[in-house]
């Protein structure tokens, strides 16, 4: 494999992707193409260190790795991630898609695809198969997507989000608003409860609005409670940030929950979102119990 000095001169930008079967690695592929990444799908991992080798590479390089190429193994995978990031100057970023297993049998299950490894089995015996496979390499990822619940474009925003970086401080941000009710989110780094603050939902001209609308947003910050506990969470937040670039962390994912998630946790992420903004920091917020209810098309 291309040394440290040799590689830095190849490459600006190096991301792996990877994941269970359906939940989205081409469509982050071909986002991340349009981002102006050079993209190489399906690659087999006995091809990297020829590939790195190769001729420099003008472009940042995005590679999808799939469990059906026949010399995939979660050993290597591990081995190669541990090898690249030992080399100086090549930020190199592990993206993992990731879906629950109930969504993902309902996907193969309508497109009425079989599942790559159980070909001749039960989607759900592949998916089980593919999950203990890949377990050891999700929890070694920088950045984690949960698609269960989001559309083709809610797919796309969310990988620009974390990876259009121009100029900004080398993070990317991630808020999310949720409701306990329907549990936490998937790879979320920090969470704040904030069913304290005063409902809006007990307002019957405000509850069947959310926190975007300016309405609530003021009902909301008129809890005495609210100006303090937010002027603290951002101070924590900024304190925190730069500690997390200086530890290599390319994300850092955000929650704030409430009952229901329509309003106060609502209010919370677009308002640090908004105070982040200013600060310089490249921010993406997602209101999960909105895209629940949003219609639209499946991620493939």
């Amino acid at each position: 494999m291309a040394t440290a000095e040799e590689l830095s001169q190849k490459t600006s930008r190096l991301v792996l992707v990877t994941g269970p079967s359906g939940a989205g690695r081409s469509t982050a592929i071909r986002v991340l193409e349009d981002l102006g990444f050079e993209a190489i799908d399906n690659l087999p991992l006995s091809l990297l260190p020829r590939l790195l080798d190769g001729p420099p590479l003008r472009r940042p390089l995005a590679l999808g790795l799939d469990t059906r190429n026949r010399d995939f193994s979660t050993n290597a995978l591990i081995e190669a991630l541990d090898s690249l990031r030992q080399i100086q100057g090549v930020p190199l970023e592990l993206l993992y898609l990731d879906c629950r297993p109930d969504v993902l049998s309902r996907r193969f299950s309508e497109t009425r695809r079989r599942h790559p490894m159980a070909p001749e089995e039960t989607p759900e015996d592949g998916i089980a198969r593919e999950f203990d496979l890949l377990g050891p390499i999700r929890a070694r990822a920088d950045v984690l997507i949960d698609t269960s619940e989001m559309t083709v474009h809610d797919l796309r925003a969310e990988v620009d989000g974390h990876f259009a970086r121009q100029g900004g401080q080398g993070l990317a941000v991630s808020l999310h608003s949720f409701s306990y009710k329907r549990g936490l989110p998937r790879g979320i780094d920090m969470v704040f409860d904030v069913r304290f603050l005063k409902n809006p939902y007990w307002e019957p001209a405000l509850r069947g609005l959310d926190g975007t609308d300016p309405a609530v947003q003021e009902h909301v910050a008129s809890d005495a409670r609210f100006a303090p506990f937010l002027r603290q969470v951002t101070d924590l937040t900024q304190m925190l940030l730069p500690a997390y670039i200086e530890e290599g962390k390319a994300h850092l994912a955000i929650g704030f929950g409430c009952t229901g998630g329509q309003h106060r946790s609502v209010t919370l992420a677009e308002r640090l979102g908004r105070a982040l903004a200013e600060a310089g920091w490249q921010v993406s917020i997602r209101h999960r119990e909105q895209e629940r209810r949003r219609a639209g098309e499946g991620v493939k």
